[in-house]
């Protein structure tokens, strides 16, 4: 078996890793509390406008808000949320229980005279899953804003865009052993690990392990394993029942110049990490366990849709075929649009020197490839229990919401469906109806049922399939509809059945129809 390696960077931060310490973290996690570091509190202490400006790269909001004021939620907001220097005296009254020293010892800061210098930040990070609302400390490297620069190679990534996305995909099911892998700060790992009874979290930088170790003690998460190593190293010979990862699929040139970021760039050529990951990933799985992650694809050659197509096929074919497959394409940017997305991502402008040369090895890459697209989305595998195995690949490009519900929900509708149809069957709550007719009409020219939650699906359906729909409410059978529609509409029975029951398999799957409570 090959073995599967993402590439090994040495250090250039200028500040040092933390050091995880029980008991150290659990003095400042007393602190926090106490200072009510926490989202909400912070909001409402400069302002929702400030907030929303942080998040765009501006805290000088935050600044003119806080001007002056010294005390406990502000000195912390400013030291741990914006990663600036505060007054040592200041730092010491507002973590009595740890004190400056312990934040030192921690590497969270250095001292400078009668200054404290963060040397990481320390955000709070809230989240909601089927067990309810919560929220989490996450410690995180100094970000492009409190560095006032590009960043380092070495950087650890806080919570951001891609490990949002990621939680939101994953399935909410109990299992006993789950694996993330390239854990990063850690934030994947605590969100599983509340419905997971171990997990075991890798990643190839040590830099990023400590981080998400720290960010487990500061929150009191004491089911995970943190594990060094490449890819599927660290767990050999193991199998999970989930597996997760948000991996450094950015594809990058390997050209000298091009910097190469250990959170997002995994080392090997064009789309090959998320390649090897998913042919991996299967021998880590139990019989029904899951691999989901996030990933780039290329489309290679020909025509624009044909291209688009073979980038899904290129993917598909990586993945045996008696395994589930179910591939989500959110969106595909040219190799222009991919190239300037990534190189700003590390802190380049057009207005930089670096720029031209950057967005020039990019381009050439591609063009090396007959790259003419770059897929991104959600991919899941299973390891399939006895139905026949699901293979879809589909572009979403809508708002979704509870991707996780609903993926969970179409595998056990993909299983349930594998014996037949249930016997009843009724419209999901979130199913709407809209007909659009011509004008002076009476009957509709379109038909669509449209999807509130999940995918948010709109399908275009004919009379006698929306008859179907508005019909189950769980009293009659599916048969005893089909019959009626039969005499309704004036059609053989077996003519109308031929044509309805595949297009009513494809409405469960997709959560339109659910068996009843009965059935």
């Amino acid at each position: 078996m090959r073995t599967l390696k993402t590439r090994r960077v040495t250090a250039v931060s200028d500040t040092p890793a933390p050091v995880p310490d029980q008991t150290l973290s659990a003095r400042l996690a007393a602190d926090l509390d106490a200072a009510d570091l926490r989202s909400e509190p912070l909001r409402r202490l400069w302002g929702e406008e400030a907030d929303d400006a942080l998040a765009r790269g501006m805290r000088e909001p935050i600044l003119r808000a806080t001007a002056g004021d010294q005390g406990v939620l502000a000195t912390l907001g400013r030291l741990f949320v914006l990663g600036m220097p505060q007054p040592t005296a200041s730092v010491s009254a507002a973590l009595p229980r740890l004190g400056l020293d312990g934040l030192v010892a921690l590497g969270l800061a250095r001292q400078e005279g009668d200054v404290a210098v963060p040397t990481a930040l320390l955000r709070p990070q809230s989240f909601v899953d089927a067990e309810g609302m919560g929220e989490w400390w996450i410690a995180s490297d100094l970000d492009e804003t409190a560095l006032d620069g590009a960043l380092p190679p070495d950087h650890v990534l806080g919570v951001g865009g891609a490990s949002r996305t990621l939680a939101e995909i994953v399935m909410p099911v109990e299992v006993d052993r789950a694996l993330d892998l390239g854990t990063g700060c850690g934030i994947q790992a605590l969100l599983v690990s509340r419905h997971a009874g171990a997990v075991v979290a890798t990643d190839i930088s040590a830099r990023a392990l400590a981080y998400a170790e720290l960010n487990a003690q500061l929150n009191g998460v004491s089911n995970i394993e943190f594990r060094l190593g490449s890819m599927f190293e660290p767990v050999a010979g193991e199998a999970f029942d989930l597996i997760i990862s948000n991996p450094p699929f950015v594809i990058t040139p390997r050209v000298e110049g091009v910097p190469e970021y250990e959170y997002r760039d995994g080392g090997l050529v064009g789309d090959a990490l998320v390649e090897q990951f998913v042919r991996a990933a299967p021998r880590f799985l139990t019989v029904g366990g899951a691999a989901q992650l996030l990933g780039n694809w290329e489309s290679r050659g020909g025509q624009a849709e044909l291209a688009r197509r073979a980038g899904l096929d290129r993917l598909s074919s990586w993945v045996p075929d008696d395994l589930d497959l179910w591939v989500v394409q959110r969106e595909e940017l040219t190799p222009l649009g991919y190239a300037e997305l990534w190189i700003r991502d590390g802190g380049t402008t057009p207005r930089d020197a670096a720029f031209t040369p950057l967005l020039t090895a990019w381009l050439d890459d591609f063009a090396q490839r007959g790259v003419t697209g770059v897929g991104f989305g959600y991919i899941l595998i299973r390891r399939p229990s006895a139905a026949a195995p699901l293979r879809r690949l589909e572009r979403v490009t809508q708002p979704v919401s509870n991707v996780g519900g609903a993926l969970r929900a179409g595998l056990a509708a993909h299983d349930l469906l594998a014996s037949g149809l249930p016997t009843t069957l009724v419209t999901a709550s979130d199913v709407t109806e809209a007909r659009h007719l011509l004008p002076g009409s009476d009957d509709p020219s379109i038909i669509e049922l449209r999807q509130g939650g999940g995918f948010a699906r709109t399908v275009s359906v004919d009379p006698a399939l929306a008859a179907f729909v508005g019909a189950c409410d769980g009293e009659l059978t599916v048969m005893q509809i089909a019959a009626a529609l039969s005499d309704l509409f004036e059609v053989p029975f077996p003519a109308l059945w031929a044509d309805l029951e595949p297009r009513i398999r494809a409405l469960v799957i997709d959560g339109f129809l659910a068996p009843a409570a009965s059935a």
